[in-house]
């Protein structure tokens, strides 16, 4: 009896083992990729249909798995799940080449916007600096009472800067050649002209000298106050060019002068470097 009980306790055994499934390590592979690859952000726009198809092809090895069919019919399913996931995995690498390219460009753009942006704010302060400088300019010339003529602009000082006869420039000259040197050292392009005039009282010989001594003092005026020397060129003009009558007071008084002639900004002169034709 105990002999039967046995046969049939091994019996049993031997079918139980059978009819078991039998383990396959490349569906567990399989099912690993799988999820994975769903796990991934871009996964469901990228490998959607990849993912679906990977996961059918698992399932139908698992279905054979359980029904004991042959292993190789199962490890095919599991191959077909795993190239699923590959292939979808390869799609979803692909989307995020493309989405680092995208963040790539957009970076690339927003530093050329900001650098663009830089250039255009750094263009206006310019101009407004170039218009600023123009105003102060224009007020400068305007404090010297300067004239634009067509020997360019023209800053007359009067005979005040000079007692009678004399080429020692007077204590009165001070504020214009302030500004005249406050306007030349701000504009270094700019050069001058500085030509001495007198009336007609006297020999030529004598205004032409006088009216030299006169340009050189208002030169060497500019000189101490920082005007470099290259830019100021001194001529004595005598009594050759008259402004008024010299048969009255007032008109003698206003041919004594000393007239300066500016440049363009470039250091040119309307009638070249020694602007006296009239």
């Amino acid at each position: 009896m105990k002999k039967l009980i046995g046969i049939a306790v091994s019996t049993a055994l031997l079918t139980a083992c059978a009819s078991a499934p039998q383990h396959d390590a490349r569906i567990d592979q399989a099912r690993t990729e799988i999820q994975t690859l769903a796990a991934d952000p871009l996964a469901q726009q990228a490998a959607n249909e990849d993912i679906q198809a990977a996961r059918t092809s698992l399932a139908a090895a698992e279905a054979a798995q359980q029904a004991n069919e042959p292993l190789p019919l199962v490890d095919h399913y599991a191959y077909l799940a795993q190239r699923h996931a590959e292939a979808g995995q390869a799609r979803v690498q692909a989307a995020h080449a493309r989405a680092d390219m995208a963040r790539a460009q957009d970076e690339r753009n927003r530093i050329l916007l900001s650098a663009r942006s830089r250039e255009v704010s750094t263009a206006q302060m310019q101009a407004q600096a170039a218009k600023d400088q123009l105003a102060q300019a224009q007020q400068q010339l305007a404090d010297l009472q300067a004239k634009q003529t067509d020997r360019g602009v023209v800053v007359t000082l009067g005979d005040v800067l000079f007692d009678t006869g004399q080429a020692t420039l007077k204590p009165g000259a001070d504020l214009s050649l302030d500004r005249l040197a406050t306007f030349m050292k701000s504009h270094p392009q700019t050069k001058i002209v500085v030509e001495g005039h007198t009336d007609s009282v006297g020999s030529d010989a004598y205004n032409d000298a006088l009216s030299q001594r006169r340009a050189d003092a208002v030169a060497n005026a500019l000189l101490s106050r920082g005007v470099p020397g290259e830019d100021i060129r001194a001529f004595g003009r005598g009594k050759s060019y008259p402004v008024a009558t010299n048969e009255t007071q007032a008109g003698r008084q206003q041919n004594r002068r000393v007239e300066i002639i500016f440049s363009d900004d470039n250091g040119r002169f309307a009638q070249g470097d020694e602007p006296i034709r009239r």
